[in-house]
């Protein structure tokens, strides 16, 4: 129980094949991406999901264990020194290969790392936890996650008024559309409603969104001016991988699954079978445990270590990067996804 802890130094394999492919030129400067979407999803087929849950006493020996914390925090200077070294190497790649093999393994980071393990400290209740998430966030622009997925997603997950719930028989390329779009749009509307509530005014100090944004763009003004603007639009490509990583794990989270409406005002309480689960091990470590998302919905402020299997979850084929990977093709999806949907839900 004691050495449990080392079996999340597997999520900072992610960062040793970065560094590895910033050295490296050409096709294998994708090491990376082969990495997370082709030796990650082989070996989830190759060894079977582990429901297995903790019992209380080993949860109650490790749920305030700071070593746990420690692998989360150490991420922040981590991403910055990635993304640093990135700024320094990607002139120096030598054809246009190497520059977009190198700016993909950014582009891993910031999901798996910068914006995966935001969201995990995102759900943090201390002020200094939550400042860290929103600089893992920030390093690939993506800061208003913080505000919509808190405050909106969590609410209103699994009904139409979520745009990072996915709809049956919507493919992923329409549902980035509608979610990266609608989930800023509605992150800001979620802002100004706080705003109004606290009787503060849009320049205030309290505004999460201004204050995420303000951050986000010393960001990029100092890799512009550090870096110039061949720098920043490489940090922009790999933020925008990043993004887009994110949205396809949003796009399997939830895909097809709904509450129901009791009246005008009203849906059901989300729970358990309302998020998709994995319990295939190398999704779960790679990701903290993200993939463990049924029991996250149940308990937002559960830490990664102690989420839960739930028999009622409706459970995934394999883990996250093999499911993001079937998400890509749209027919395959469908036909291997919808049937389970149909099982979970006759009227979808």
């Amino acid at each position: 129980m004691k050495w449990r802890f080392l079996k999340y130094l597997m999520a900072y394999s992610v960062p040793a094949v970065v560094w590895l492919s910033f050295q490296l030129e050409e096709w294998l400067s994708f090491l990376p991406i082969l990495y997370a979407f082709f030796i990650v999803p082989l070996l989830e087929l190759l060894f079977s999901a582990n429901p297995r849950n903790l019992d209380k006493m080993e949860q109650d020996l490790i749920k305030d264990d700071s070593v746990y914390d420690w692998l989360l925090y150490l991420t922040v200077p981590l991403q910055y020194g990635t993304l640093v070294y990135f700024l320094f190497t990607i002139p120096n790649a030598q054809d246009g290969l190497s520059y977009w093999g190198h700016i993909s393994a950014m582009g891993l980071m910031c999901g798996v790392i910068g914006i995966n393990v935001g969201h995990e400290l995102g759900h943090r209740t201390t002020k200094g936890e939550q400042r860290l998430a929103k600089l893992l966030l920030a390093s690939s622009l993506y800061g208003h996650f913080f505000v919509e997925h808190n405050y909106g997603h969590h609410r209103n997950v699994a009904t139409p008024e979520d745009p990072a719930s996915a709809r049956y028989n919507e493919s992923l390329y329409a549902f980035w559309l509608r979610s990266i779009f609608y989930s800023y749009v509605h992150a800001w509307a979620i802002q100004k409603q706080m705003l109004r509530g606290k009787k503060l005014g849009f320049w205030s100090a309290k505004n999460e969104m201004l204050m995420l944004h303000l951050g986000q763009f010393a960001l990029a003004l100092s890799i512009f001016l550090g870096f110039g603007l061949s720098g920043l639009l490489a940090f922009l490509a790999a933020a925008f991988i990043g993004m887009v990583l994110l949205e396809t794990v949003n796009y399997i989270e939830h895909y097809g699954l709904s509450r129901v409406k009791l009246n005008e005002r009203r849906y059901e309480n989300a729970n358990p079978r309302h998020s998709w689960n994995s319990d295939h091990i190398m999704g779960r470590l790679l990701l903290f445990e993200l993939s463990r998302h049924s029991d996250h919905h149940a308990h937002p402020h559960r830490k990664y270590q102690i989420l839960e299997h739930h028999d009622e979850s409706p459970q995934l084929p394999t883990g996250y990067p093999g499911m993001m990977l079937l998400s890509s093709i749209p027919p395959l999806w469908f036909y291997i996804m919808n049937k389970r949907v149909r099982a979970i839900q006759p009227s979808a």
